[in-house]
């Protein structure tokens, strides 16, 4: 039998995640860690802009009434999921990215400039390339959630634990602290290695998706679960050195 698959990130992306594993075989536990509201936020005149920049599609989902005036700005998305999202709420899409905001940012064509970063309370620090500006505007935020008993129950027989954003990793490892769920007998998969400070250390196992997508994260997942190699027991590495630099 497979080893446990515990998914943790907020709604929709834990039953779109929960489902993708359930299609390649693999046994899902878990449930979100945080629940994603809106926050009030004052709305910039978009003709001081040249575009947005979005780093999730929460954006989106919860940007509320706000997000009308800012339309006619195009859109530079960190990911498909994102990008679709925007898509779908009414906006143009100019680039997609792969890799991270901060890549994003730094291949910005000429005359792109000033930018509208939308984003949530708990963000990732950018690094503005020469001669751009960036305002922020907050319009949600992740109010974490425990780790529920049953949940706890499972952890503690070990398992495969994906991650998909640093402040997930933040606070799951925080529940185990306070819960004293042995980290020994889970094997972490993150969406890439600017995850690993946040998740700490002591686990089984740390390793990046090849690529910083939920396909890549299940499908890295999905090998672990399968193969006793990084579990407890098993002839894996118990450290937090990551497989490879992406």
């Amino acid at each position: 039998m497979s080893r446990r698959l515990f998914v943790f990130r907020p709604e929709p992306g834990w039953s779109a995640s929960a489902g993708a594993a359930r299609e390649r075989g693999l046994r899902v536990a878990g449930h979100p860690l945080s629940r994603i509201e809106p926050v009030a936020w004052s709305v910039p005149n978009p003709r001081t802009f040249d575009a947005i920049l979005a780093g999730s599609a929460n954006v989106f989902r919860h940007g509320g009434e706000g997000l009308g005036p800012l339309r006619e700005l195009p859109v530079f998305a960190v990911g498909e999921t994102t990008a679709a999202v925007a898509r779908a709420a009414g906006f143009a899409v100019e680039r997609v990215g792969a890799g991270g905001l901060q890549v994003l940012l730094d291949g910005m064509p000429g005359g792109v400039t000033k930018l509208l970063r939308l984003c949530g309370e708990s963000r990732v620090p950018l690094a503005a390339p020469a001669a751009t500006s960036i305002a922020e505007r907050v319009v949600y935020r992740a109010v974490d959630l425990p780790i529920e008993p049953a949940t706890q129950e499972r952890l503690a027989g070990g398992g495969v634990v994906v991650l998909h954003s640093g402040e997930t990793a933040r606070h799951f490892a925080a529940e185990c602290a306070r819960l004293a769920i042995d980290r020994a007998r889970l094997a972490l998969v993150l969406i890439g290695p600017r995850l690993l400070k946040s998740a700490g250390q002591g686990w089984r196992g740390v390793h990046i998706a090849p690529t910083p997508d939920d396909g890549a994260l299940l499908a890295s997942a999905q090998i672990l679960c399968k193969d006793a190699l990084g579990m407890p027991g098993g002839r894996g590495t118990p450290d937090t050195a990551p497989d490879h630099g992406g």
